[in-house]
């Protein structure tokens, strides 16, 4: 990448070309979330407890599901995303369901110049850090909007399973930061058989490289989890072995595939 502006752009159109295809997904099930169903899975709302009167601030947040079943649950969310197609969606979801949700549309190292909050709980989960280069900037972000004492909400998917091709039969990435991976697919997790073309440009994060960032910029990590499995049928070869509970299908449950982690700022 030559610049900052490179990958953003990139990554933008990228998300912006997948949005319409995502709401319209079974996977995302939109209509059942209209219907009064949570998109928040098990791992999530077992840490982030009782929400009623909570600020929330939820970091790349798509075209806002998750935001507005934070919001459902009692929370006041602002919600936040490159994409501005998403955004667009999440404002139509948020008048159309009456919830106090509010949507910022910016990329995440620039949200301290459109936002001046701060908030109980910062919340970012599954596939988020990969699209940012410098994690220290992530978290100094975190950190500049959570009041004193506030908690971190974060879940994402194991940088192992990062390390592997898409047929997961061979270790094809480094487990490091080792700079931008710059790739293009057809179709998305979402609905893998989409005809839409896309490029994108992603970086590997490893657990030490967040954990420093974290406690760098005065976040104290007071628990972390790992999980064999994922929540979302996101992969390629996956068996469902438990209800909600996903796996790759000749690997089992020896893959570490999601950890969760909450930190409170000092």
């Amino acid at each position: 990448m030559d610049s900052d502006s490179d990958y953003l752009k990139i990554n933008k159109a990228s998300w912006n070309r997948k949005t319409d295809t995502h709401m319209e997904s079974d996977f995302y099930d939109v209509k059942g979330f209209l219907n009064g169903k949570t998109s928040l899975n098990n791992i999530e709302l077992d840490l982030l407890g009782d929400l009623e009167g909570k600020s929330i601030l939820h970091l790349q947040c798509h075209f806002g599901l998750d935001s507005l079943s934070l919001a459902r649950m009692g929370a006041k969310v602002t919600g936040v995303d490159l994409s501005d197609q998403a955004i667009q969606r999440a404002r139509e979801l948020a008048q159309k369901t009456n919830l106090d949700a509010k949507f910022v549309n910016c990329d995440l190292y620039d949200l301290p110049n459109h936002l001046n909050n701060e908030f109980d709980i910062v919340y970012t989960t599954y596939g988020t850090i990969g699209w940012l280069p410098d994690l220290n900037k992530w978290a100094a972000v975190v950190s500049r909007f959570l009041k004193p004492g506030g908690r971190f909400i974060f879940i994402e998917f194991h940088p192992v399973v990062w390390m592997f091709d898409d047929e997961f039969s061979k270790i094809a990435y480094r487990y490091f930061n080792s700079g931008p991976i710059v790739e293009s697919e057809t179709g998305t997790y979402a609905k893998k058989d989409a005809d839409i073309n896309l490029e994108y440009v992603m970086w590997n994060h490893s657990l030490g490289e967040v954990i420093t960032s974290l406690v760098g910029n005065g976040i104290e990590v007071t628990s972390f989890e790992e999980y064999d499995y994922s929540p979302y049928d996101c992969f390629k070869f996956t068996m469902e072995s438990e209800p909600g509970k996903y796996r790759i299908k000749h690997l089992g449950n020896k893959l570490p595939m999601v950890y969760s982690l909450e930190g409170i700022k000092k």
